[in-house]
């Protein structure tokens, strides 16, 4: 392994030194300029390009650029969301340009894998998140900005310090095959955590939902992608530098904390309802009842009294979180050089005590122009990650009745202050010495040649790297029984994409627009890991780093290697900028796949027809834009490494004589599967783009229908063949969805604007077949109902028992249940509660999710509002919501503390929602509740300094602003909030709410 490093290093150094420029300089004469908006005001960031040349340059921040031409040349002055200009150069050696706004977003520049398209060019479901509304909320990830943005993009919420949020496109896909987004940064392969990435860094970032547009990544493409983009300084610009801080305050977006004391020996006292009050109704008051009789026996003191604790465990194992954040970047260029450098600090703490996340990271980014027709560039960043630190177990502060104190009158920590031993002290954790840290480094090198010889004819070298480094050690004097544990477990991994990619670009009478992009590429992933525990010792002064002392130790290592080969063209034609067609294949072979089926190939092809550019159109003055778009393709879903091989696993299998050793065994896991197919998904796009009333509202429609075909799944075998599962293709699945984006100008004036943006994303699934029966048929026997996947309904079907009320005094109760219990539907009418009286009760995926963003400014204050939800319609978005502990009257449900938002049943509080009863019932279920939710998610309100004041001070712009987070939240959910879904869990934990005040500073 250390010979392939050294190895990879040199190939790498060897590279850097090939992209090594020699400058050379354009012959011409230095013109320079001003770029101002109609208003006057200076625009930065302008690109000025040389026709027909590779020479171009970008305005500063005064608006101001330079570049060399030639008499006769022509400069060609281009903007997003401005009309593009072209100047003659003649013998004047200062211009002055005013762009005028063009708000046809059809010419915006977006990506679609290994290369661009202007938007109106696209044939594909290819969106644009919108960043700048949400640059100033407090979020730690970029992934965090998504939520709720873009229709189809499904973003998961986040709920501890430095966290990942889950991320889906366009619903699931696959029951047991790579559910994961294929995540491409500055056009390579990125397997890391997408919190590594600095979220100022990011310029832009495309999502590829539907499978023509994803074709392109073929084989890892099934999940939809997403290609970020980050920030590159400006050729021809003064160095800017530019500085960012915030402070953000975290609290819980709902007040659910653990009883107190009174409210705990009030739970007790209701528990044991029989006893406390008299029958038969059993609402008066028993005052022979003794509360002390009933608790714990450590509850109660040696003269018989309830002991006087009264300690808050929420309020000691939990704090106010903070952000704090700082960044700071240089950019600029020179005629042929542009960079940029910048630096970010995130110290982020959470709610829960010891739950922290610190993250550095420092990137570079530059490219050089070698000649005309060759440029060179490098994209780099690093990324160091701190999650140190070992928090106390949330639901053991939830369970620990107050009447308890973590420490003794010497103030040591009591292992187990209740004496129940499943409920140790939450607090022992802060005696544990924990190291959490990783490196995350990121390397694109890339050479990009136009061949000077062959006009439109270019050659692309990608060589991007991935490399990370992680040490987990810890050392518990609790552990191991309380004899002392301690580990060391140390990972690496690389990963190398190498790139190659032939475009060709030819305009022919002005008609035809013919675009070509060849591609082959090889991709390579090695990991290796090793990991050392002891247990029992004597002393942990020396911590994690004394294993040698432990009474028992154990090694443990692990490596593995996989690559992936693949070929792609694409072509895009363009009639007349009315008709479009691109057409995809890419050929994908993976070592980690099945030995007779290496290989894949999938296609796409995708049409658009620009009907507002026929003449029969042109009259109809309202509509400024309309085009269709329609696309079929498939694309490939990856399977882990071993899926298709047997497996095995050790146990203890041998003891040999009385107190002797024991001797490891192996086991198989998993058959042997070597016609392992591969998993694909194909379906179309059809899709609608406008622009109406002189591009004041502007939006899109997609609808699709993808079917994914030879499901990888482990499908479970009879456990008296010796082996658990075999892995197979499994059955087929459909989802159908429709989304649309609304963008509206309601007022556009010189000093007041107010848009409003609404996006809407409805998805569902079926699964069409499993083992090969389809449907149409009866379905039954090839129902997995261990899995609850049944043939016709969505893979988030609940399968179970459908409940009634809870049994209240008075009621006739059949055999086997009693008071407090929950009603059980009889289904089929027999008079006995069975297994045949489980159905489909609904499913756990949403019915549809929206965004709506309202932007305002005046003048030079700024205000962003953003609401989503997520809803669930009638039968949809459920989930159980019940206590982990209560209902049963038992020794857990005795001495534990529950939540302040669980209302249990009792004769005195019959219409509690949560049953409470003495005997179990024959047959127990939970009911399902909505959890649909509409939330405040985003609001940022800011000022940027006039520039009058600015300019004396000598900076650029300044800007002081206000945000929030998850302010407010409105749904019906009892319990942790609705989108994680944890209901009343006590293994649960908060979203937080955030307050954040930062500012933006540019020299």
């Amino acid at each position: 392994m250390k010979k392939r490093v050294r190895y990879y290093a040199i190939r790498l150094l060897l590279l850097i030194i090939c992209f090594s420029p020699t400058l050379s300089s354009a012959q011409g004469k230095l013109i320079d300029g001003t770029i101002v908006d109609k208003d006057g005001l200076p625009i930065a960031g302008v690109n000025v390009l040389v026709k027909g040349s590779q020479r171009s340059a970008q305005s500063d921040y005064t608006g101001k650029f330079s570049i060399e031409a030639n008499l006769g040349e022509t400069l060609v002055i281009s903007f997003i969301g401005m009309v593009t200009q072209q100047i003659m150069v003649t013998q004047a050696a200062s211009i002055n340009i005013i762009l005028k706004d063009n708000p046809n977003e059809l010419q915006e520049v977006v990506l679609v894998g290994y290369g661009s398209q202007k938007k109106g060019d696209l044939t594909g479901a290819v969106s644009r998140a919108n960043l700048e509304p949400f640059r100033e909320a407090p979020n730690v990830s970029i992934a965090q900005t998504l939520q709720g943005t873009v229709a189809g993009l499904n973003v998961g919420q986040v709920n501890s310090a430095g966290q990942n949020p889950s991320i889906s496109v366009r619903g699931q896909t696959s029951l047991g095959g790579n559910s994961n987004v294929l995540v491409i940064v500055d056009g390579v392969n990125f397997p890391g955590g997408i919190n590594n990435i600095n979220p100022d860094d990011v310029a832009t970032i495309d999502v590829l939902k539907d499978a023509s547009s994803a074709a392109v990544y073929g084989a890892q493409g099934a999940n939809g992608v997403i290609l970020i983009t980050t920030k590159k300084g400006g050729k021809n610009k003064a160095p800017q530098i530019s500085f960012s801080t915030s402070y953000t305050t975290q609290t819980p977006t709902s007040n659910i904390r653990p009883l107190g004391r009174q409210a705990y020996l009030d739970k007790v006292k209701n528990l044991y309802w029989d006893k406390a009050y008299l029958a038969p109704e059993y609402t008066q008051p028993d005052p022979t009842f003794n509360l002390a009789d009933y608790l714990y026996t450590t509850e109660v003191d040696s003269n018989g009294n309830i002991i006087e604790g009264d300690y808050d465990w929420w309020a000691n194992g939990t704090k106010t979180g903070d952000i704090k954040d700082y960044k700071v970047s240089i950019a600029g260029g020179g005629n042929k050089v542009n960079y940029l450098l910048s630096a970010s600090y995130t110290d982020q703490a959470g709610y829960i005590v010891n739950d922290l996340f610190k993250r550095t990271t420092v990137r570079a980014n530059v490219g050089v122009d070698v000649t005309d027709w060759w440029n060179v560039s490098m994209q780099s960043f690093a990324t160091f990650s701190d999650y140190s630190g070992e928090e106390p177990t949330l639901a053991n502060i939830i369970r620990m009745p107050s009447l308890f104190s973590p420490y003794d009158d010497e103030g040591n920590i009591v292992s187990n202050p209740t004496g129940n031993n499943t409920l140790g002290n939450p607090f022992k954790t802060f005696a544990i010495d924990d190291y959490d840290k990783s490196t995350y480094l990121f390397a694109n090198f890339s050479s990009d040649i136009k061949i000077p010889f062959v006009k439109g004819l270019s050659y692309k070298i990608n060589f991007g790297n991935n490399y990370t480094t992680t040490g987990h050690y810890n050392s518990n004097i609790y552990g191991a029984g309380e004899t002392g544990s301690a580990y060391k477990n140390n990972s690496t991994r690389y990963d190398y994409t190498f790139d190659n990619i032939v475009t060709y670009k030819k305009t022919i009478a002005d008609d035809h627009d013919l675009d070509v992009t060849l591609l082959y590429g090889v991709t390579h992933r090695e990991s290796e890991s090793t990991s050392a525990t002891g247990t029992g010792f004597t002393n942990l002064n020396l911590s994690y780093n004394s294993l040698e002392l432990a009474a028992i130790q154990k090694t443990t290592s692990d490596g593995w290697d996989e690559a992936l080969n693949y070929q792609m063209g694409r072509v895009n034609y363009k009639f007349r900028n009315k008709y479009i067609v691109t057409g995809t294949i890419r050929r994908d072979g993976f070592s980690g796949f099945a030995e007779n089926n290496k290989w894949g190939v999938f296609p796409s092809v995708s049409l658009g027809w620009v009907i507002s550019e026929e003449g029969f159109f042109k009259n109809i003055n309202a509509v400024n834009s309309l085009k269709l778009r329609g696309g079929y393709g498939t694309i490939g879903n990856l399977t882990t490494r071993y899926f298709s091989l047997s497996t095995m696993s050790l146990y203890d299998a041998y003891v040999f004589g009385d107190g002797g050793s024991t001797s490891l065994g192996q086991t198989l896991n998993s058959l042997q599967q070597p016609d392992l197919k591969w998993e694909k998904t194909g379906g179309i796009n059809l899709g609608v783009d406008f622009s109406l009333f002189k591009n004041r509202i502007t939006g899109s429609v997609e609808y699709y229908n993808t079917k994914t075909t030879d499901q990888l799944f482990p499908q479970p075998i009879p456990a008296i063949s010796g082996v658990n599962s075999i892995n197979v293709n499994l059955g087929n699945i459909r989802n159908k969805g429709l989304e649309f984006t609304l963008t509206s100008k309601n007022i556009d004036t010189k000093d007041f604007k107010w848009s409003t943006t609404v996006n809407y994303s409805h998805n569902s699934n079926k699964i069409l077949s499993l083992n090969g029966l389809d449907e149409d048929g009866d379905g039954k026997e090839d129902d997995i109902t261990a899995s609850d996947l049944f043939i016709g309904h969505s893979i988030g079907s609940i399968y179970g028992y459908e409940v009634g009320d809870i049994y209240q005094i008075g009621d006739v109760i059949p055999t086997g249940y009693s008071l407090g219990n929950r009603r059980i539907i009889d289904q089929d009418g027999d008079g006995t509660i069975t297994q045949a009286d489980r159905k489909i009760l609904g499913k756990t995926d949403p019915d549809f999710r929206a965004g709506l963003l309202n932007t305002f400014t005046y003048k030079d204050f700024s205000l962003n509002i953003f609401f989503n939800t997520v809803q669930g319609g009638k039968n949809s978005y459920l989930s159980a919501n019940e206590p982990t502990y209560g209902g049963r009257r038992d020794e857990n449900a005795q001495v534990f503390n529950f939540l302040n938002n669980t209302d249990f049943w009792s004769p005195i509080n019959p219409d509690g929602v949560n049953p409470s009863y003495i005997n179990a019932p024959a047959v127990s279920a939970n009911k399902l509740y909505a959890r649909n939710f509409v939330r405040l998610q985003d609001i940022s309100f800011s000022y940027n300094l006039p520039k009058e004041i600015l300019k004396n001070l000598g900076v650029s712009s300044l800007q002081l602003y206000l945000s929030g987070k998850n302010l407010a939240t409105w749904t019906k959910w009892r319990g942790w909030d609705p989108e994680t879904g944890n209901g009343l869990a006590d293994n649960g934990r908060p979203v937080l709410k955030g307050y954040s005040l930062g500012l933006n500073v540019t020299f």
